[in-house]
């Protein structure tokens, strides 16, 4: 194996390692469709669209992945998600 195959492995074995984490919502007998929709259009920048598919994954299924990304980036629109009443967690 040449230099230039090693480093190109290297590089892929070092993108497949990158873990990404994820916002969980869970079901909840609180809030409605329209709330639920209005704070994943607000907090997680889902598309009106998106929105609605999570609210009703999350209604039939129990939980949704509602965003995945950096642990940085997902702290806060978690934060955000609970504040406003809903139930969610970081995975």
């Amino acid at each position: 194996m040449n230099t230039k195959e090693k480093i190109s492995e290297d590089i892929l074995l070092e993108e497949k390692v990158i873990k990404q984490n994820e916002i969980v919502l869970f079901n909840d007998d609180v809030n409605t469709f329209d709330y639920v929709i209005e704070m994943l259009i607000n907090v997680c920048e889902h598309t009106t669209e998106q929105a609605e598919q999570c609210a009703i994954i999350v209604h039939y299924k129990g939980k949704c992945t509602v965003k995945t990304g950096e642990l940085k980036d997902l702290k806060p629109r978690c934060s955000k998600l609970l504040e406003a009443g809903l139930s969610a967690e970081i995975v």
